[in-house]
């Protein structure tokens, strides 16, 4: 079975994610269709690379990937006096891990590739001679990518390979002797937050060493890493590893629409810094209680 997911901006309001999907089924009408989220940030390639990522490994090799976000081009003719070509966007196929994803090279490719580097990367510069393919370029571009690589017609004959992409910035965290300090990268629908701090990290600091995890200029320190929500009464603050392995910090049986998600009732935004500090105090929790 062929397997076409699709991330994009387009939300559900409108007829633009039916669009694309009638003209998925015209086109790779045996492929099956699954949605990664469409309700990603007008724009915000950052958290289409997240969301993405965090749901890549689970997918079987040769599975397509669309990603409509941000993704109109600018070529050359749009170039102003002065302008670098490094300004350029074009649409990519970048294969990795058996995996294909077709998006636009606006800093997509190297948000979602952190520290990895893609099995290979081509640039369809060939849409310069195709205008009617630069508005709504998940409809009207991607998906004729995607028939071309599901039919495994060799990439070269309409694209060509590249070595460079942009990279959109994502933080990492910094690690000293006795501290992490990481962000905030994503909050969820029930107002959970996702940071960019990994089990691995802790385990830097060995697996009993007691720790707290604190806010910036608040007084919500968690000293504890639940193995699940319930492991602490309805409406407490709880800390686990979520199945990324990420740090996460939630409200047990929280959530935005109802009485507050952990980020309204702390007052955490995106981007804020989160500290793990590692010292011989905190909780009686171990690490090791978790493997």
């Amino acid at each position: 079975m062929q397997i076409i997911t699709l991330t994009s901006d387009l939300g559900l309001k409108d007829y633009y994610v039916a669009s694309v999907k009638a003209r998925l089924l015209q086109e790779l009408p045996s492929a099956h269709c699954i949605d990664i989220s469409h309700h990603i940030k007008p724009f915000d390639s950052i958290e289409a690379a997240f969301q993405l990522r965090s749901c890549f490994h689970q997918f079987p090799s040769g599975t397509v990937h669309l990603v409509g976000v941000d993704c109109e081009p600018y070529l050359p003719y749009k170039l102003q006096p002065g302008q670098p070509e490094n300004s350029l966007i074009y649409p990519c196929i970048m294969e990795f891990q058996g995996q294909f994803v077709i998006c636009s090279d606006n800093g997509f490719i190297g948000a979602f590739l952190g520290i990895d580097v893609p099995n290979a990367l081509y640039r369809y510069k060939n849409i310069e001679q195709y205008p009617e393919q630069w508005n709504f370029m998940l409809k009207n571009c991607f998906i004729g990518l995607a028939k071309n690589v599901v039919a495994k017609k060799p990439m070269t004959e309409f694209c060509e390979p590249v070595t460079k992409f942009k990279r959109a910035f994502t933080p990492i965290p910094q690690i000293e002797h006795n501290l992490i300090i990481g962000n905030v990268i994503h909050i969820d629908a029930f107002g959970n937050i996702i940071t960019n701090i990994f089990k691995s990290d802790f385990e830097r600091f060995g697996l009993d060493v007691p720790f707290t995890i604190s806010y910036q200029k608040r007084n919500d320190d968690i000293d504890t890493i639940s193995k699940a929500y319930n492991d602490v009464p309805m409406g407490d603050r709880v800390a686990i590893f979520n199945e990324d392995q990420r740090l996460e910090i939630a409200i047990n049986r929280g959530a935005n629409a109802g009485s507050g998600g952990a980020n309204k009732l702390f007052g955490v935004r995106l981007g804020e810094s989160v500290r793990v500090t590692f010292f011989p105090r905190g909780s009686v929790q171990k690490l090791s209680s978790l493997l």
